[in-house]
């Protein structure tokens, strides 16, 4: 595979790209490199050459040809909303941002499907079908900020993930503009496929390595009616966890099951201005449980089964949300999380999933790891699919990539969560910053294998190169 260093591009090539998008849509200015080179991950910054908005799948089509020929390196970038760098232009070249892709095409209710841009807001598209009746569960906690696209890139998940499944579960189609500038559809708007190897499934998680994504065919589901939340405090923080798993084994399947860790709960709390939940200085860690449907009488008689079961492990007084209002504001803290830590300091985020079951063991090992590697942890996640953020904080140390001590201390959490049979990134991706730690759960025969799908796709190295792998 033939190696793409950083590009320093021609004027003749700015030329080019003015006169495939326009003017007005290629940015060389040093304001507009540096909101460009960065995204949500630590502090972490790479400046691009020049940052292109195109608004068609053809305009992409040529930009790519234009890039492939010269070994321009291009990275394809949503909201920047991203945690694993996947989006940072870490070679310079081309920035293509899909911001103005940024349409709903068709909402099919007979077929119950939607066709969307990958420039739409996860949360707008939500408000669009939620109108028809129709329900599209995948929910990033930036779910009002982060795109399709960027969701399709690192398959996304969310609170609803427990229940209604990832972003993959969703994806009937993709339109794909490929490295070498062809423009393909993977897959057929149907349900059922066996029609030669999944193509779709491929694009959907693979960072934007593979192509560039520029129409996607969702599939909606009925929105429930109803839904009921409660807050459940815990003492202890293995106690929260064994409880997790507890409520799937009795029979039950939240449609959101999270945990907070009460330090996180308590930044976040001030961050927002929000007295809603009481947080006594005993308690270690809040679920918050979720039930949705169509039949209230059911839907109660499950939380009232479920907080019975709560006392089981040890859990205090039961909140249940009595409004809307009440609902959104415990919602909204647990979405809030991950933005009023890493103000707090807490700048490293793993993603780290394990099968739920071993959640205590898993929280009980980032505590002995932190002592051991000097670092402080909050935890806090989709504890219902063992998919547990784990945000870390070292005085003197913004970033994973800086610190021995810490990229020692991140191995150690990531040995841990293979030897109970979980993964390294349950949601976030590999991107950039977790790469170096693949070896802990594929074999150089795993990897050789992505590399050539990665060179069938773009035998140039052009698109995202030095993502997941080098």
């Amino acid at each position: 595979m033939n190696a793409v260093s950083d590009a320093t591009l021609s004027l003749e090539h700015l030329s080019q790209l003015k006169s495939i998008v326009g003017e007005p849509y290629v940015l060389a200015d040093e304001e507009s490199l540096e909101n460009y080179g960065h995204d949500q991950t630590e502090h972490l910054l790479y400046l691009p050459s020049v940052v292109v908005k195109p608004r068609t799948p053809e305009e992409i089509s040529a930009i790519l040809k234009m890039c492939n020929e010269d070994y321009i390196p291009v990275t394809p970038r949503g909201a920047g909303t991203g945690l694993s760098g996947g989006a940072l232009p870490n070679r310079g070249g081309v920035l293509i941002s899909t911001e103005r892709l940024n349409s709903i095409l068709h909402i099919d209710e007979r077929n119950l499907q939607v066709t969307v841009e990958p420039g739409v807001i996860t949360e707008v598209l939500q408000d669009a079908v939620k109108e028809k009746g129709l329900f599209y569960p995948p929910d990033p906690s930036s779910r009002g900020s982060c795109f399709i696209g960027g969701n399709i890139s690192a398959n996304s998940g969310g609170p609803k993930a427990v229940k209604y499944g990832v972003v993959r579960d969703y994806v009937l189609n993709l339109q794909v503009v490929l490295p070498t500038g062809e423009i393909i559809w993977t897959g057929a708007n149907v349900l059922k496929n066996s029609t030669g190897y999944n193509l779709t499934q491929l694009i959907v998680g693979s960072e934007g390595t593979l192509g560039i994504v520029t129409k996607i065919v969702l599939k909606l589901i009925p929105l429930p009616k109803y839904d009921l939340l409660m807050l459940v405090p815990f003492k202890s923080l293995e106690k929260a966890g064994e409880a997790v798993s507890a409520i799937f084994r009795a029979g039950y399947t939240p449609s959101g099951l999270e945990l907070v860790e009460v330090e996180a709960l308590k930044i976040v709390s001030d961050f927002i201005n929000n007295t809603t939940v009481p947080i006594p200085d005993d308690i270690a860690a809040h679920l918050i449980i979720e039930v949705d449907g169509n039949n209230m009488d059911v839907m109660m008689s499950e939380m009232e089964a479920i907080s019975e079961l709560m006392l089981q492990y040890e859990a205090e007084d039961v909140l249940f949300a009595d409004d809307a209002q009440q609902k959104a504001e415990l919602w909204k803290m647990r979405r809030r999380v991950a933005e009023a830590v890493k103000l707090a300091g807490y700048t490293i985020e793993e993603d780290t999933v394990v099968p739920r079951a071993e959640l205590p063991a898993l929280i009980h090992g980032v505590k002995k790891l932190g002592k051991e590697y000097n670092f402080h942890a909050v935890c806090y996640g989709h504890a219902g699919d063992g998919n547990l953020h784990i945000r870390i904080k070292k005085e003197g140390t913004a970033n994973s990539q800086d610190d021995l001590e810490v990229i020692a201390g991140i191995r150690a959490l990531f040995n841990l969560v293979y030897s109970l049979g979980g993964t390294i990134s349950g949601e976030h991706g590999i991107g950039l910053i977790q790469k170096r730690y693949l070896d802990i759960v594929f074999t150089e025969t795993h990897l050789n294998l992505m590399r050539q799908i990665k060179k069938a796709f773009d035998p140039n190295n052009i698109l995202n190169a030095g993502k997941i792998f080098d």
